[in-house]
């Protein structure tokens, strides 16, 4: 090509879900005019984006089919699967590319939208940079299976989560179990391990499965009762809205309901797990302290049951009461709910004889003193004990000698409730005690509101301690003989205790 010899233009076009009528004005007006239109087909030479775009062709175009050399991934290239595709892509570009060196423009077609799982995307990462290119997008499968279903995928501030159905099964389940509303993609040959993945995140009453919409062989159903057996590859499944209609009917509760007690790990959504997500998301009626029920999105027809810090064994007998009525209770829990927190709450009360019937899971959390020791370091790197400071459950001798005990045996402590307005004294009687089996130079970490708007972690010397410093949304690390605290400018000094300890 000449200096002066003017390239062709590449264009990406959109076509929509099948329906040549879904074609924006663009896409046709680009086909008509186009020296060159290209598209791919499996080996058999059908292409379903030419058929689309057939009544847009002028009958003068030239005509680029891109032939896919392999349909699944098992071939005898050397470079396995990918490598037999990327030979293909090369290929098929230095086509493109000979037509776009010789002035002729060169439509791209893609069913849906050439950016949305499209084929298409593989010759612009191989030509936009070389030629001028514009891409025209087109209606997503997304939008056409809503469409077909009537029903919103999202409202107010849902989220929306596409996912391909190739992904293993446990992270499709962790997907869509933290997800408002989803769509699956690729379903095909994936269905069975989709429709488990949805089984297993309690989301399978919600899924609808939409087959070629706005194409021939329309079909739309609740995905439950879908046969895998007929599942073709241009199929989605579809978690819908859950936000409610004007005139929301009346909760289905014929059904057994059951109790989860959720943790939610030490502040806010960053530290939820998806399970966890999944659970808030399931349940009809949240029960937990106010202060942590207003950290859980509210969701439109969730009830939500607040109730004061020191009435966990009430909030238990009252959670499980509405799951003897049907309701799919979540007992929200701050951390995890297994440590100091509501799971033994609920567990006692649900073996009593009135309540064994129901159903009780825990969905762990993640812990306040795991988040604090991350962000000191690894202070918790070798053997530690766990100790509630509060005398409001159990006495004070048995705190203090559990404490000799762990000081006894040099594990790093993580002291929970360390204080509170009604509790003044027990930091500093702790530090006192732990004096006499620890140096004054031992590291503590103070960790305050972890994860929180307000929070503040650093380590002091056990000798300076001070009970004024420590409240009730605090958590201390009392470091052992061999934890180790140490400067790392420019970045913060970091706390941890060594894996190895020394021998006698």
């Amino acid at each position: 090509m000449t200096d002066n010899q003017k390239t062709g233009r590449l264009y990406g076009v959109g076509l929509g879900p099948g329906d040549p009528s879904l074609v924006t004005v663009r896409a046709a007006e680009l086909i008509g005019k186009a020296d060159v239109v290209a598209y791919h087909s499996a080996r058999h030479g059908r292409s379903i984006a030419r058929s689309i775009a057939e009544r847009y062709l002028t009958g003068g175009q030239i005509e680029e089919k891109l032939v896919y050399p392999i349909t699944v991934e098992t071939t005898d290239h050397p470079g396995g699967y990918r490598g037999a595709l990327d030979d293909f892509y090369e290929e098929a570009a230095a086509r493109l590319a000979a037509h776009l060196d010789a002035g002729r423009d060169v439509v791209v077609l893609a069913e849906g939208d050439p950016f949305f799982y499209g084929s298409y995307q593989h010759m612009h990462k191989r030509l936009a940079h070389r030629y001028p290119t514009e891409v025209v997008p087109g209606v997503t499968s997304v939008s056409a299976a809503a469409a077909r279903l009537g029903q919103p995928l999202t409202e107010a501030e849902e989220t929306l989560t596409v996912i391909p159905g190739t992904l293993p099964e446990e992270e499709l389940t962790a997907r869509l179990a933290a997800a408002d509303s989803a769509v699956v993609m690729k379903l095909g040959r994936t269905f069975p391990t989709v429709r488990r993945a949805l089984e297993r995140a309690g989301r399978l009453a919600d899924a609808q499965y939409v087959e070629r919409a706005f194409m021939e062989g329309e079909r739309t159903a609740p995905l439950a009762s879908v046969d895998a057996e007929d599942v073709p590859y241009f199929a989605v499944a579809v978690l819908p809205s859950k936000v409610a209609p004007l005139e929301p009917p009346a909760p289905d509760l014929s059904g057994p309901g059951s109790v989860t007690v959720v943790g939610t790990g030490p502040a806010g959504p960053l530290w939820l797990t998806p399970e966890a997500r999944g659970a808030l998301a399931a349940a009809t009626d949240l029960v937990g302290y106010t202060t942590y029920l207003d950290r859980v999105p509210v969701r439109p027809g969730q009830v939500r049951h607040g109730s004061d810090n020191k009435v966990e064994s009430e909030r238990a007998e009252f959670a499980l009461d509405l799951a003897r009525r049907g309701h799919r209770v979540v007992v929200v829990s701050s951390g995890d709910p297994g440590v100091f927190a509501m799971a033994t709450a609920v567990l006692e009360v649900a073996c009593e004889e009135a309540y064994r019937e129901v159903p009780v899971r825990i969905v762990p959390g993640m812990t306040a003193a795991h988040a604090a020791a991350s962000r000191a370091g690894a202070p918790l790197g070798h053997d530690y004990a766990v100790v509630s400071l509060s005398d409001r459950l159990k006495p004070w001798d048995v705190v203090a000698a559990r404490l000799r005990a762990a000081a006894g045996a040099d594990l790093v402590l993580a002291l929970y409730n360390p204080g509170s307005q009604s509790r003044t004294t027990q930091v500093g009687r702790a530090r006192d005690l732990l004096l006499e089996y620890r140096a004054p130079d031992t590291p503590v970490v103070l960790a305050r509101d972890v994860g929180g708007p307000t929070e503040r972690v650093r380590t002091v010397r056990l000798a300076d301690l001070d009970p004024a410093e420590v409240d009730m949304r605090t958590i201390l690390l009392i470091g052992s003989s061999q934890t180790r605290h140490a400067p790392r400018p420019p970045h913060p000094d970091v706390t941890w205790t060594p894996r190895r300890y020394p021998e006698a």
